[in-house]
């Protein structure tokens, strides 16, 4: 239930890409959001999925400029109107004024092979214990018990405490924490840590001895 072995791969990340946001060379707007995203490390791209599902409001995964642009700007990213605009009209393709939200952040999200996807989807069915597309504390208390967890043996943190920490895992530094991790925000999550590790059979034994899978 941890992502330690991460760490180091997610820094090296972070830094990578804003030596590349900073060299001063044109970039296309896509990657370059793409890279303020890793600069922040695996919840920055996931910090922009959570901010769309927020505005989503009738849950039909569009958005409109207004939409896109406050999404981008509410996080925070370092991306100018200019830019903002190009990118939505490279996803308008049919001028309707709107865009689909889930294939604007698979674009975005580095890309992935099967295995990894396959992986990850693992993770999150293993936890998603009533099948209903989400993550909560209610699925994980069955299946974790914290009984070994140091902090719960020496009575600093209780069971729930333990859960609702493990969550913010994929809430930080996201608008509106809500204690909630849909399975797109879990793969946009694992997509940002599998950009920082090369090798695909150290990414999977990661992922398998995180969720003893």
């Amino acid at each position: 239930m941890h992502r330690e072995n991460a760490y180091t791969k997610e820094a090296a990340l972070k830094n990578l890409a804003r030596r590349e946001l900073a060299n001063g060379l044109d970039k296309d707007p896509i990657y370059k959001l793409r890279l303020q995203c890793f600069s922040r490390g695996a919840t920055g791209i996931l910090g922009l999925s959570r901010a769309f599902r927020v505005m989503d409001d009738d849950g039909s995964k569009t958005l409109n400029a207004e939409e896109f642009k406050k999404g981008v700007t509410d996080i925070g990213l370092e991306v100018s109107d200019s830019e903002i605009e190009d990118m939505f009209t490279s996803f308008d393709t049919d001028g309707s004024g709107n865009i689909n939200m889930t294939e604007f952040l698979v674009k975005l999200r580095p890309p992935m092979n099967n295995s990894r996807i396959s992986i990850i989807e693992k993770a999150f069915d293993k936890m998603d214990v009533n099948g209903d597309g989400q993550i909560t504390v209610a699925d994980l208390k069955n299946v974790y018990s914290v009984r070994d967890h140091p902090k719960y043996l020496s009575g600093e943190m209780t069971e729930a405490e333990i859960f609702t920490g493990f969550l913010k895992n994929f809430e930080e530094g996201a608008p509106n924490p809500d204690g909630v991790v849909t399975r797109e925000e879990f793969i946009n999550y694992y997509a940002t840590i599998s950009a920082s590790i090369d090798n695909d059979a150290y990414f999977d034994l990661m992922m398998r001895q995180a969720y003893k899978l």
